[in-house]
């Protein structure tokens, strides 16, 4: 098999989460410590950051992973899901897995992979694990897929754990309530390993202290120490702010390529998370947190957070997909200038659509669509269930047309706002990258 005869097999032969949803869900992690077994258990040959939460611990993880690395450190990156081809989700030092190396990985284990019965993710850990073992990498920073407790990539021991946030998302698998939600994050709390909370809530902080505890772990809350003051900046896609330790400047004038006012909140558990890092070996100066932070996307190959696609008219794809992310992404285009905002809008089918729709700003034309996954919500039923929160749009068969349609009415100072789904913005990265080769 060549890498896209492989990718295809990985996509048919194994259960897939996004795209056939609740039925590839495994409730336990025995299937993955089964794997980590036949592979050797490369899991306990690096070591590794394990990063979970609802919202942000993706961006907080490739800040890490480029902190680490213009320190001078070796980093293995694994996030999940991918964008737009499956590699982005093992990476070395910013660099994507190589393709024989996932080819001769499927080819060598796939056997072995069927008879475990092993999910496309579960896969996709066994794959990271055993690269980053292989390629020898100073540290790993890791995260979680949509849990914690039960989640794959629970198998490691890492020098610290970091729980960006709580909200309510994966309400069906994780529980009902934040309490409930924030009991499955804080099952990657490990005794004796220092934990950073991002954000403190009445509802999960004394879940965290009460593990924390339990398992004689230092835990440190983000928000309580740390505060991101933003300066006005002309670019939407980009961050200028100050870092203040206990109310004292400790960092001025730092720069951030990600957009978004909720990337406030995640580089505080970022700075968090920086003041840990000597205590457990690791040597870090301000120069090299500053070209981190400031370099995160060309180190880590991060998209969709506040992405400018186009200028004139202004398009962002930004991969807000509850209602905690969504909220953010309103405040962020309160900072924005444009004549007229139209919004190209599209979900799953599982998510708790109807409030994220009573988020959305009402004065906004919408382009109701489908990301290109079995799980999409069809877009007439999205539009339908958006007219009735008072929203105006049509809808489109296809993310490509929903494009088409929002650049053809749209004028130079205009913004056109790509979210809602994950796969959604992937769909819309291939169609512009298609657009520019082109």
């Amino acid at each position: 098999m060549n890498y896209a005869q492989t990718i295809d097999y990985m996509a048919q032969a194994l259960p897939m989460y996004h795209r056939i949803g609740q039925a590839a869900y495994k409730a336990d992690i025995k299937n993955t410590q089964q794997l980590m077994l036949t592979l050797g258990n490369p899991e306990n040959k690096f070591k590794s950051i394990h990063v979970a939460g609802t919202n942000g611990k993706g961006s907080v993880s490739h800040l890490l992973a480029s902190v680490l690395q213009e320190a001078g450190y070796k980093v293995g990156l694994y996030t999940s899901p991918h964008l737009v081809d499956f590699r982005e989700r093992i990476r070395v030092n910013g660099k994507p897995i190589k393709k024989s190396y996932v080819v001769d990985f499927v080819q060598n284990y796939h056997i072995a992979f069927e008879g475990i019965g092993l999910s496309f993710f579960e896969m996709s850990v066994g794959m990271a694990f055993s690269y980053f073992a292989s390629e020898e990498v100073d540290v790993a920073v890791i995260e979680t897929g949509m849990g914690g407790r039960l989640d794959s990539t629970n198998v490691i021991t890492p020098q610290m754990s970091v729980i960006t946030n709580i909200g309510l998302d994966h309400t069906q698998f994780l529980g009902d309530t934040l309490t409930k939600i924030a009991t499955e994050k804080a099952g990657i709390i490990k005794p004796e390993v220092p934990v950073v909370i991002g954000e403190t809530h009445p509802d999960t902080k004394v879940v965290f202290e009460t593990k924390a505890q339990q398992l004689g772990c230092p835990i440190d809350f983000a928000d309580k120490r740390y505060k991101i003051v933003s300066h006005p900046v002309g670019d939407p896609s980009a961050l200028t702010f100050d870092v203040l330790k206990n109310d004292n400047i400790l960092y001025s004038n730092l720069r951030c390529p990600l957009g978004g006012s909720y990337q406030l909140k995640n580089l505080a558990t970022l700075f968090q998370a920086l003041e840990i890092l000597p205590f457990i070996g690791y040597n870090i100066n301000e120069e090299q947190i500053r070209q981190g932070v400031a370099k995160v996307v060309d180190n880590t190959g991060l998209q969709g957070r506040w992405q400018v696609l186009k200028r004139n008219p202004l398009i962002i794809c930004e991969t807000a997909h509850n209602a905690d992310g969504i909220a953010a992404m309103q405040e962020r285009l309160k900072t924005i200038s444009y004549r007229q905002l139209r919004i190209i809008f599209g979900c799953v089918n599982d998510k708790d659509y109807n409030t994220v729709l009573r988020l959305l700003p009402s004065d906004a034309s919408f382009y109701f669509t489908q990301p290109s996954v079995e799980r999409a919500l069809p877009a007439k039923d999205l539009a339908k269930a958006a007219a009735e929160a008072g929203l105006k749009g049509k809808a489109y068969p296809s993310v490509k047309e929903a494009m088409k349609s929002a650049q053809y009415y749209a004028k130079p100072d205009d913004l056109i706002l790509i979210t809602g789904s994950i796969f959604l913005v992937g769909d819309a990265l291939k169609l512009y990258s298609a657009q520019t080769e082109g």
